[in-house]
Protein backbone atom coordinates (compact mmCIF):
# COMPACT_ATOMS: atom_id res chain seq x y z
CA UNK A 1 0.00 0.00 0.00
CA UNK A 2 0.91 3.14 -1.04
CA UNK A 3 0.55 6.42 0.30
CA UNK A 4 1.61 10.60 -0.64
CA UNK A 5 2.55 11.83 2.59
CA UNK A 6 3.16 16.20 2.93
CA UNK A 7 5.06 16.69 6.12
CA UNK A 8 4.61 20.69 7.68
CA UNK A 9 7.59 21.74 7.83
CA UNK A 10 8.69 25.58 9.67
CA UNK A 11 12.02 27.53 9.11
CA UNK A 12 12.09 29.65 12.40
CA UNK A 13 14.26 32.96 12.86
CA UNK A 14 16.85 31.22 15.18
CA UNK A 15 17.17 27.42 15.01
CA UNK A 16 19.93 27.55 17.80
CA UNK A 17 17.15 26.68 20.42
CA UNK A 18 16.11 23.84 18.34
CA UNK A 19 15.56 20.29 20.67
CA UNK A 20 15.26 17.08 19.85
CA UNK A 21 11.61 17.18 18.78
CA UNK A 22 11.80 19.68 16.10
CA UNK A 23 11.26 17.13 13.32
CA UNK A 24 9.40 15.08 14.62
CA UNK A 25 6.63 14.99 12.15
CA UNK A 26 9.25 14.02 9.43
CA UNK A 27 9.99 11.01 11.83
CA UNK A 28 6.32 9.55 11.85
CA UNK A 29 6.38 10.13 8.25
CA UNK A 30 9.29 8.16 7.77
CA UNK A 31 8.20 4.93 9.60
CA UNK A 32 5.05 5.03 7.55
CA UNK A 33 7.28 4.84 4.42
CA UNK A 34 9.33 2.09 6.29
CA UNK A 35 6.27 0.22 6.56
CA UNK A 36 4.40 0.90 2.89
CA UNK A 37 6.76 -0.05 0.32
CA UNK A 38 5.88 2.63 -2.48
CA UNK A 39 5.16 5.33 -0.18
CA UNK A 40 6.19 8.95 -0.72
CA UNK A 41 7.29 11.95 1.75
CA UNK A 42 7.60 15.09 0.85
CA UNK A 43 7.95 18.40 3.32
CA UNK A 44 6.37 21.60 2.87
CA UNK A 45 7.05 24.79 4.01
CA UNK A 46 6.68 28.51 3.97
CA UNK A 47 9.63 31.30 3.83
CA UNK A 48 12.34 33.19 2.51
CA UNK A 49 14.62 31.38 -0.12
CA UNK A 50 17.29 30.29 3.19
CA UNK A 51 13.60 28.15 4.08
CA UNK A 52 14.65 25.37 1.46
CA UNK A 53 17.86 24.81 4.12
CA UNK A 54 14.92 22.34 6.24
CA UNK A 55 13.87 20.79 3.06
CA UNK A 56 17.25 19.52 3.02
CA UNK A 57 17.70 18.63 6.38
CA UNK A 58 14.27 16.61 5.47
CA UNK A 59 16.02 14.92 2.68
CA UNK A 60 19.49 14.13 4.38
CA UNK A 61 17.00 12.09 6.81
CA UNK A 62 15.03 10.10 3.76
CA UNK A 63 12.55 12.62 2.22
CA UNK A 64 11.56 12.26 -1.40
CA UNK A 65 10.86 15.67 -1.90
CA UNK A 66 9.99 19.64 -0.97
CA UNK A 67 8.25 22.51 -2.07
CA UNK A 68 9.08 26.19 -1.06
CA UNK A 69 6.21 28.92 -0.77
CA UNK A 70 8.44 31.87 -1.05
CA UNK A 71 7.37 35.06 -2.38
CA UNK A 72 7.04 38.76 -1.06
CA UNK A 73 3.04 38.36 -0.59
CA UNK A 74 3.66 35.50 1.60
CA UNK A 75 5.56 37.95 4.26
CA UNK A 76 4.03 38.84 7.76
CA UNK A 77 1.40 36.11 7.65
CA UNK A 78 -0.24 35.23 10.63
CA UNK A 79 -1.53 31.36 11.09
CA UNK A 80 -4.75 32.30 9.17
CA UNK A 81 -3.04 33.26 6.03
CA UNK A 82 -0.32 30.89 6.74
CA UNK A 83 -2.88 28.05 6.77
CA UNK A 84 -4.42 29.33 3.74
CA UNK A 85 -1.16 29.39 1.74
CA UNK A 86 -0.34 25.78 2.93
CA UNK A 87 -3.81 24.72 2.12
CA UNK A 88 -3.71 25.97 -1.12
CA UNK A 89 -0.15 24.34 -1.83
CA UNK A 90 -1.65 21.06 -0.67
CA UNK A 91 -4.45 21.31 -3.15
CA UNK A 92 -2.18 22.05 -5.95
CA UNK A 93 0.24 18.80 -4.81
CA UNK A 94 -3.12 16.83 -4.88
CA UNK A 95 -4.11 13.36 -3.64
CA UNK A 96 -2.37 13.63 -0.84
CA UNK A 97 -3.44 10.66 1.91
CA UNK A 98 -2.01 11.95 5.26
CA UNK A 99 -0.40 15.58 6.45
CA UNK A 100 1.70 15.66 9.57
CA UNK A 101 2.73 18.58 11.22
CA UNK A 102 4.04 19.51 14.81
CA UNK A 103 1.68 20.62 16.96
CA UNK A 104 3.08 24.03 17.16
CA UNK A 105 6.38 26.00 16.23
CA UNK A 106 8.99 27.51 18.75
CA UNK A 107 8.68 31.19 17.55
CA UNK A 108 5.05 31.40 17.14
CA UNK A 109 3.72 28.71 19.56
CA UNK A 110 0.36 28.92 18.94
CA UNK A 111 -0.44 25.48 17.98
CA UNK A 112 -3.30 26.71 15.25
CA UNK A 113 -1.88 26.10 12.01
CA UNK A 114 -2.27 22.44 11.59
CA UNK A 115 -6.03 22.55 12.66
CA UNK A 116 -6.90 25.29 10.64
CA UNK A 117 -5.28 23.66 7.54
CA UNK A 118 -7.35 20.59 8.37
CA UNK A 119 -10.22 23.10 7.97
CA UNK A 120 -9.51 24.62 4.96
CA UNK A 121 -9.18 21.16 3.30
CA UNK A 122 -11.77 19.87 4.76
CA UNK A 123 -10.33 17.21 6.15
CA UNK A 124 -10.46 15.18 9.65
CA UNK A 125 -7.59 15.82 11.84
CA UNK A 126 -5.75 13.80 14.88
CA UNK A 127 -4.24 16.45 17.39
CA UNK A 128 -1.36 15.85 20.63
CA UNK A 129 -0.31 12.45 18.91
CA UNK A 130 2.62 10.64 20.08
CA UNK A 131 2.67 7.86 17.11
CA UNK A 132 0.95 7.15 14.30
CA UNK A 133 0.97 3.31 14.95
CA UNK A 134 -0.42 2.27 11.44
CA UNK A 135 -2.25 2.20 8.54
CA UNK A 136 -4.70 -0.18 7.59
CA UNK A 137 -5.69 -0.87 3.97
CA UNK A 138 -9.25 0.07 2.22
CA UNK A 139 -12.34 -2.68 2.13
CA UNK A 140 -13.98 -1.39 -1.34
CA UNK A 141 -16.29 -4.55 -0.81
CA UNK A 142 -17.72 -3.20 2.02
CA UNK A 143 -17.06 0.58 1.57
CA UNK A 144 -14.21 0.56 4.55
CA UNK A 145 -11.66 3.65 3.86
CA UNK A 146 -7.88 3.77 4.58
CA UNK A 147 -7.44 4.55 8.48
CA UNK A 148 -4.76 5.57 10.47
CA UNK A 149 -4.62 4.02 14.36
CA UNK A 150 -2.74 6.93 16.22
CA UNK A 151 -1.92 7.41 20.09
CA UNK A 152 -2.28 10.53 21.18
CA UNK A 153 -1.79 12.61 24.46
CA UNK A 154 -4.36 13.87 26.58
CA UNK A 155 -4.81 15.14 30.32
CA UNK A 156 -3.95 12.37 32.22
CA UNK A 157 -3.14 10.02 30.20
CA UNK A 158 -3.41 8.36 26.19
CA UNK A 159 -5.69 7.14 24.37
CA UNK A 160 -5.53 5.21 20.51
CA UNK A 161 -7.91 6.39 18.06
CA UNK A 162 -8.71 5.52 14.83
CA UNK A 163 -9.50 8.01 11.84
CA UNK A 164 -9.88 7.98 7.92
CA UNK A 165 -7.32 8.88 5.66
CA UNK A 166 -6.94 11.82 3.62
CA UNK A 167 -5.92 12.94 7.16
CA UNK A 168 -4.38 15.78 8.91
CA UNK A 169 -2.05 15.00 12.15
CA UNK A 170 -0.04 17.12 14.31
CA UNK A 171 2.57 15.74 16.39
CA UNK A 172 3.29 16.04 20.16
CA UNK A 173 6.91 16.67 21.30
CA UNK A 174 6.96 14.05 23.08
CA UNK A 175 6.96 11.92 20.02
CA UNK A 176 10.15 10.12 18.89
CA UNK A 177 13.11 12.40 18.30
CA UNK A 178 14.19 12.34 14.39
CA UNK A 179 16.41 9.68 13.22
CA UNK A 180 20.38 11.51 11.89
CA UNK A 181 20.89 12.89 8.63
CA UNK A 182 22.59 9.88 6.65
CA UNK A 183 25.53 10.43 5.28
CA UNK A 184 25.14 9.00 1.85
CA UNK A 185 22.03 11.52 1.78
CA UNK A 186 23.79 14.12 2.68
CA UNK A 187 26.39 13.90 -0.01
CA UNK A 188 23.42 13.57 -2.64
CA UNK A 189 21.66 16.45 -1.79
CA UNK A 190 24.03 18.79 -0.37
CA UNK A 191 23.70 21.12 -3.27
CA UNK A 192 20.29 20.47 -3.49
CA UNK A 193 18.55 24.53 -3.78
CA UNK A 194 15.42 26.36 -4.92
CA UNK A 195 16.22 29.08 -7.91
CA UNK A 196 16.08 31.58 -5.59
CA UNK A 197 19.24 29.81 -3.77
CA UNK A 198 21.30 29.91 -6.76
CA UNK A 199 23.15 33.02 -8.01
CA UNK A 200 23.69 32.99 -11.96
CA UNK A 201 27.82 32.67 -11.16
CA UNK A 202 27.08 29.84 -8.24
CA UNK A 203 29.11 26.64 -9.08
CA UNK A 204 25.87 24.70 -8.37
CA UNK A 205 23.99 26.14 -11.19
CA UNK A 206 25.35 23.81 -13.68
CA UNK A 207 25.41 21.10 -11.32
CA UNK A 208 21.77 21.17 -10.93
CA UNK A 209 21.19 21.02 -15.08
CA UNK A 210 23.37 18.14 -14.89
CA UNK A 211 21.38 16.24 -11.91
CA UNK A 212 17.70 17.38 -11.87
CA UNK A 213 16.73 16.09 -8.01
CA UNK A 214 18.70 18.74 -7.03
CA UNK A 215 16.43 21.33 -7.61
CA UNK A 216 14.09 21.73 -5.30
CA UNK A 217 10.30 22.96 -5.99
CA UNK A 218 9.83 26.69 -5.32
CA UNK A 219 6.36 28.07 -5.50
CA UNK A 220 4.83 31.46 -5.47
CA UNK A 221 1.25 33.16 -4.90
CA UNK A 222 0.44 32.79 -8.00
CA UNK A 223 1.52 28.82 -8.91
CA UNK A 224 -0.13 27.64 -6.12
CA UNK A 225 -3.62 29.81 -7.33
CA UNK A 226 -3.62 31.60 -4.43
CA UNK A 227 -5.44 34.44 -3.36
CA UNK A 228 -2.85 37.51 -2.57
CA UNK A 229 -5.48 39.21 -0.38
CA UNK A 230 -5.83 36.15 2.18
CA UNK A 231 -1.93 35.94 2.11
CA UNK A 232 0.90 37.73 3.79
CA UNK A 233 0.04 41.11 5.75
CA UNK A 234 -3.01 41.33 3.59
CA UNK A 235 -4.92 38.07 5.02
CA UNK A 236 -3.65 38.12 8.44
CA UNK A 237 -5.95 40.26 10.75
CA UNK A 238 -2.78 39.32 13.34
CA UNK A 239 -0.13 41.52 13.47
CA UNK A 240 3.18 40.73 14.75
CA UNK A 241 4.79 43.85 16.44
CA UNK A 242 7.75 41.74 17.30
CA UNK A 243 9.86 38.41 17.56
CA UNK A 244 12.17 37.81 19.84
CA UNK A 245 14.55 35.05 20.91
CA UNK A 246 15.96 35.01 24.66
CA UNK A 247 18.52 32.18 25.49
CA UNK A 248 18.63 32.45 29.32
CA UNK A 249 22.13 32.28 30.45
CA UNK A 250 23.53 30.66 33.78
CA UNK A 251 24.22 33.56 35.84
CA UNK A 252 20.69 34.58 35.00
CA UNK A 253 19.44 31.76 37.37
CA UNK A 254 18.22 32.07 40.80
CA UNK A 255 18.18 29.57 43.87
CA UNK A 256 15.00 30.22 46.09
CA UNK A 257 13.91 28.48 49.33
CA UNK A 258 10.70 27.53 50.10
CA UNK A 259 10.05 30.08 52.47
CA UNK A 260 7.38 32.80 51.69
CA UNK A 261 9.27 35.55 51.47
CA UNK A 262 11.45 34.49 48.59
CA UNK A 263 8.24 33.33 46.94
CA UNK A 264 6.77 36.42 47.33
CA UNK A 265 9.82 38.29 45.84
CA UNK A 266 10.00 36.19 42.93
CA UNK A 267 6.31 37.09 42.20
CA UNK A 268 7.14 41.10 42.61
CA UNK A 269 10.04 41.00 40.44
CA UNK A 270 7.85 38.88 37.63
CA UNK A 271 5.15 41.09 37.75
CA UNK A 272 7.57 44.04 37.71
CA UNK A 273 9.72 42.93 34.70
CA UNK A 274 5.90 42.14 32.65
CA UNK A 275 6.80 38.76 32.89
CA UNK A 276 3.86 37.82 33.78
CA UNK A 277 0.32 39.87 35.36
Amino acid sequence: MSLKIVVLAKQVPDTRNVGKDAMTALEQALRIKEQNPGTTVGLLTMGPPRAGEIIREGLYRGADTGWLLTDRLFAGADTLATSYALATAIKKIGDVDLVIGGRQAIDGDTAQVGPQVAQKLGLNQVTYAEEILSISNADEDVCVPRKATIRRMIDGGVEVVEAPLPLVVTVNGSAAECRPANAKMVMKYKYAACPLEVAEDDNRKALRAERPYLNLIQWSVADVDGDPSQCGMSGSPTKVKEVQSIAFQAKESKTLTGADADIDGLIKELLNDKIIG
